[in-house]
């Protein structure tokens, strides 16, 4: 009787297997990658209207504490009245906000003050806007990636919050 023995270098994957291989790992990595591109941009969308939310928790705080006076510098890049302690009829009161907050749609911190509430996607006066404040009612807004237009709270899957 004859026994036939396998070499074992034969034993190796052929090059139309590997070819399948790498196909299938490019389909899978074309329907997966883009899927994981829109969840940055939804953090971003999502850590932006957290952000706004408490900011504006602060700004209600220190109108509270200042006898219904909003902080009176908030114009360009001027976070101070919340960023360091002030003073009301003796007291020390603040810091509101540990630091600067950054918009992380676009990174910016400057802000813009208006008198009127702008309307979802309306464009910005100025460059490098970060966030957007009514003086007359103390509501701040964010803006969109390019710092240009007002954030879309209510739909942030607005595609005018990515230009």
């Amino acid at each position: 009787m004859t026994v036939l023995r396998t070499n074992r270098k034969n034993r190796a994957f052929t090059l139309v297997e590997i070819l399948i291989v790498v196909v299938i790992l490019g389909i899978l990595a074309a329907i997966i990658i883009p899927r994981f591109a829109n969840a940055s941009k939804d953090a971003r969308r999502a850590s932006l209207s957290s952000q706004l939310g408490a900011v504006r928790a602060q700004i209600q705080l220190y109108t509270i504490e200042h006898g219904d006076q909003r902080p009176p510098n908030f114009n360009g890049n001027n976070w101070t009245d919340l960023t360091t302690q002030t003073v009301y009829n003796g007291v020390n009161r603040g810091p509101y906000l540990p630091s600067v907050p950054v918009n992380p749609m676009n990174g910016f911190t400057n802000i813009a003050v208006v008198v009127v509430d702008p309307s979802w996607g309306d464009a910005v006066v100025g460059a490098n806007i970060g966030f957007v404040y009514n003086s007359s009612n103390g509501f701040i807004y964010g803006t969109s990636a390019l710092g240009d237009k007002v954030f879309n709270e209510s739909n942030p899957g607005d595609p005018a919050n990515d230009q």
